[in-house]
């Protein structure tokens, strides 16, 4: 990933819009009649096409692998999450947005701590290689 300032503020405003409106639109189609485990299942391919939507927007300006990857993970996580939500009760277009916001942001620190972690497993062993 990459660390300049601009590249940060995009992956952040990329997740949190692919999350908030992957929530959105898991909300709108799953209603508290739906099976949690249907819901979850259509509310993820639901999050994953907003998802590469986000791709196509995003890409332009902050790069490809920059998006794709959390994107695509927020997009999905999103949809899961906030589907299951709304099969087990009803909920509003702002919760489901925030709700659908925070699990992108999440998903950006958590490929953010994965991804320094490899940085540094892969530092340590060019070094014990010299």
């Amino acid at each position: 990933m990459e660390r300049r300032l601009y590249f940060f503020f995009g992956d952040i405003v990329t997740n949190a819009s692919v999350g908030a409106v992957a929530g959105l639109t898991a909300s709108a189609i799953v209603d508290s009649s739906w099976n949690v485990l249907a819901a979850m299942v259509a509310a993820m391919l639901v999050g994953h096409l907003i998802a590469m939507l986000g791709f196509l927007i995003f890409t332009p300006l902050f790069g490809g692998f920059e998006v794709m990857l959390p994107g695509m993970l927020s997009g999905m996580e999103s949809g899961m999450i906030v589907g299951m939500a709304a099969a087990m009760r009803p909920l509003s277009t702002g919760q489901a947005a925030l709700l659908g916001a925070l699990i992108g942001l999440a998903v950006l620190s958590a490929t953010a701590v994965l991804n320094d972690r490899i940085r540094a497993d892969a530092q340590k062993k060019l070094a014990a290689e010299r």
